[in-house]
Order: structure tokens, then sequence, then C-alpha cells
């Protein structure tokens, strides 16, 4: 994220941004779902192109608000900063997760439209159990140790790669497929769809992204310790005066000039 970018065209990044990552995720859920009738092919291709598609947003839009994408990520970013390291404060924190949110539900109406499908139409898949939510809780604080793992070892330049390539293996190690993104989740209960959520499954989803991001926090702390200080700009102090040249260390002519002089 670039220091100078207005917090406004950041927002804009968020927003388009995640809802171009949901375009990706409910678009080729439903294609995959029309193309063929084996469920396991089906999620191979969504999980394909959710993934490609998430690495290429954050690539894109990273350099102008962090390529957050997800509140979870948003969350951990202003603790960062509250626990003395780089990141948002409150205000911008509140500006991404609004415009996160928009984001997710406008991408997945264009989605539905996009399809020939009603825009709007709620989910039908109920996602319940206690074993999807412990799944939730290992996907989110897995997806949060690796960027503040990756942040805090100094290679930021691979979590766009690194992210990606999480989702993709996390749906299917996961029971629940991997959401990790509240605003996703949301977004995907406008969708009645292969990767739909009923909205009565979104309470506990939520919840158990929220407390797989606090755990994700205690996990960095401790594997990795406290955040990075922000970067600070250095300045070498000049010296206030020059040194009196002496006489050896000048050129004939200008030694005898310098004499002359004193």
């Amino acid at each position: 994220m670039t220091a100078h970018t207005s917090l406004p065209r950041r927002a804009a990044a968020e927003l388009i941004g995640t809802a171009g990552l949901l375009v990706f995720v409910i678009g080729s859920g439903i294609k995959a779902a029309e193309l063929s009738r084996d469920t396991g092919v089906a999620l191979i291709a969504n999980s394909l192109a959710s993934a490609i598609g998430l690495v290429l947003i954050i690539t894109l839009f990273g350099p102008l608000s962090g390529g957050h994408l997800n509140p979870v990520v948003t969350l951990t970013a202003w603790w960062s900063r509250r626990t003395g390291g780089d990141g948002l404060d409150g205000r911008e924190a509140l500006v991404y997760t609004l415009a996160q949110t928009a984001g997710a539900i406008s991408g997945a109406l264009v989605t539905e439209a996009m399809f020939g499908r009603v825009p709007g139409t709620f989910a039908t898949h109920v996602r319940e159990g206690g074993h999807l939510l412990v799944g939730e809780v290992v996907a989110t604080a897995g997806l949060v140790v690796l960027i503040q793992g990756l942040d805090r070892i100094g290679r930021p330049k691979l979590i766009p790669a690194a992210v990606g390539a999480y989702f993709l293996a996390a749906i299917w190690f996961t029971s629940s497929g991997s959401f990790g993104n509240p605003a996703g989740t949301v977004a995907r209960s406008f969708s009645d769809s292969f990767t739909g959520i009923a909205p009565e499954s979104l309470p506990g989803f939520v919840a158990a992204q929220l407390a797989g991001a606090i755990l994700g926090l205690v996990l960095a702390r401790v594997l990795y310790g406290t955040a990075r200080p922000p970067k600070t700009v250095t300045t070498e102090v000049l010296p206030t005066a020059l040194p009196e040249p002496t006489s050896e260390a000048l050129p004939v002519s200008d030694k005898e000039a310098y004499e002359t002089i004193g």
C-alpha cells in the first residue's frame, strides 16, 4: 500500500477488488455445476479459478489498498497498528470493512445477473454443525498466521501467491470449504448456487471466522513476536562546517596561493 494513496481511492480498490473476488468464486461455481454433475470435478474447477482470481486481484490492488478484500485481514491490520506496527487506524478499518461488504454483495448480484439468474435470491444451502465451525476457525486462523508471518519475517511480496495457494488448499483440507471471509460469506448468501450459504448459517460462520482471526493473531505473536514497527526515514546529519584545508593536501599552485592569503 502506498502511503500517498487517499482513503477514498483505497476504499474504491477494496470495493472493486472484493466484488471481483466474488465474481470469480460464485461465477466459477455456477459454471462448474453447469458443466459437470460430479461434485468433485466441479469443486476442482471452482477452487482453481477462485485461487487464481484471488492472486490476480491481490497483485493488482495490493499496491493501492493492501489488497485486503476481507474484514479479517483488515482487523489484523488494525490490531497491528494498535500494537506498534504498521497498519490501519480505526476509521480506515471501518471504511475498508464497509467497502469490502458492499463490494462482495455487489459482486454476487452481478454474477447472478451475468448467468441469467434472478439477483438477490437467497441461498438455500444450509451449512450447520460444529465440525463446520471448527473448520472455519482453522481456515481463518491459518490465513492470519500466513499473512502475519510473511510480513514479520520481511517477505510481504510473497503474500499474493501464498494466500492464493493457501485458499486453494484450504478449500480441500477444511470441513467447511474455507469461507474465511465475513464479507464474502454474507455475499454468498445472495446466491443460491454451488458456493452459496443459507442466511441462517451466517451467524455461526462469521463468529467462527472472527474467533479464527483472534486465534491466528495469538499464534502469530507466539511464533514471530510483535508486529514489525513502521518504516522510518533516516537522514544523515551533515557537518556544520568543512574542516580547514591543510597546505599538504593542496596542489603546489593552490598551496602558494593559500599561504599568500594566510
